[in-house]
């Protein structure tokens, strides 16, 4: 809820970012190049954007193309510090849960975590003989890796130019950042979206002519589960996932926690009482491995409640492959010279 305060706040912080920003761009600050390709995927607001599942995108098309691509990620609100390499003993503890999706997804993938990014993208070229290509998950506001190429997302019913700087809005970034990205995707777009409605978005971001503007949305798989859902999360913006489920269970019960939320005891009792009053439980993939450290599957299990994770995927509403082709050449030219 806006309130008196958020608004000269939202300022004083926009003035900070700029000043960063100006820093790094004279040069005082240092920033650097790899010697790698890299795709940074990355927003200028706080979360709910669909980095994770563009991530996924990225590295599913660079692996069917034969290329070997490693991630490279934050790892927010780990426990560890430093360059940490997923492996078989690899949990939210250690590389956060958004990384953990991504080893789960990829199991066959390097995925790493670590606060300075160059340092990670230099140890991943240390330890990675057949490297092409690092994929950075939300990694537009780390200035000190300069990125080979941006992809800018941003969602389709909160694009930036309509945001305000937190705390008034939830830009964590200016929006003339916008202008850094090689390619534009707006993010989150109804199924219903028409040709008509991109052109106005198009009209109203007034992209340069080197940025190409791509619309996607969320794709779920289909659900055949009957009765009635409780929907457990703990993701930024979850009403987009819940009012896909409620299209199809009107009398399904929402029960939202905080982007990133370790589940604590209290959580797991809260959780067992509203799912006691449905018939089985839907997660997101992102939220298992944080349930999983709980002893929350064992219980639902003995009650014979099923915990269903629902996987998420990015679809298109522009032709998609004008988007692979920029990533794609992208990656041969850099590695060509």
């Amino acid at each position: 809820m806006l309130n008196a305060l958020h608004i000269p706040l939202s300022w004083l912080y926009a003035a900070g970012v700029a000043i960063r920003h100006v820093l790094y761009d004279r040069h005082l600050l240092p920033s650097f190049t790899v010697s790698v390709p890299t795709i940074c995927v990355g927003n200028l607001a706080v979360g709910g954007t669909g980095k994770t599942p563009m991530t996924a995108y990225i590295v599913r098309l660079l692996l069917d193309r034969g290329y070997h691509p490693a991630i490279l990620s934050r790892g927010y609100k780990r426990s560890s510090r430093g360059f940490v390499m997923a492996d078989q003993n690899a949990s939210v503890e250690t590389i956060g849960d958004e990384a953990m999706q991504l080893h789960r997804a990829f199991p066959e993938v390097p995925i790493a975590v670590c606060e300075n990014r160059v340092r990670g993208v230099k140890q991943l070229r240390r330890q990675l003989s057949h490297l092409d290509v690092v994929v950075l998950d939300d990694a537009m506001q780390h200035r000190a890796l300069r990125p080979g190429f941006t992809v800018l997302l941003t969602a389709y019913d909160r694009l930036y130019i309509d945001d305000h700087m937190l705390p008034w809005g939830r830009l964590r970034d200016l929006p003339s950042r916008a202008l850094t990205a090689n390619a534009v995707v707006v993010t989150k777009c109804p199924d219903t979206i028409r040709p008509i409605d991109m052109r106005v978005v198009d009209n109203r971001l007034h992209l340069p002519t080197y940025q190409l503007l791509h619309f996607a949305g969320i794709q779920y798989p289909p659900m055949e589960e009957k009765g009635t859902p409780l929907v457990l999360c703990g993701i930024a913006q979850p009403h987009y996932l819940f009012d896909h489920v409620r299209a199809q269970y009107p009398n399904a019960q929402l029960l939202a926690f905080p982007d990133h939320h370790n589940y604590s005891p209290a959580d797991v009792e809260t959780i067992l009482d509203r799912a006691s009053r449905c018939d089985w439980v839907l997660t997101t993939e992102k939220d298992l491995p944080r349930l999983q450290a709980t002893d929350l599957l064992e219980r639902l299990e003995q009650q014979h409640i099923r915990l269903i994770a629902l996987p998420i995927a990015v679809q298109f509403y522009t032709p998609q492959e004008a988007f692979d082709r920029q990533i794609l050449r992208y990656v041969h030219e850099s590695l060509r010279q």
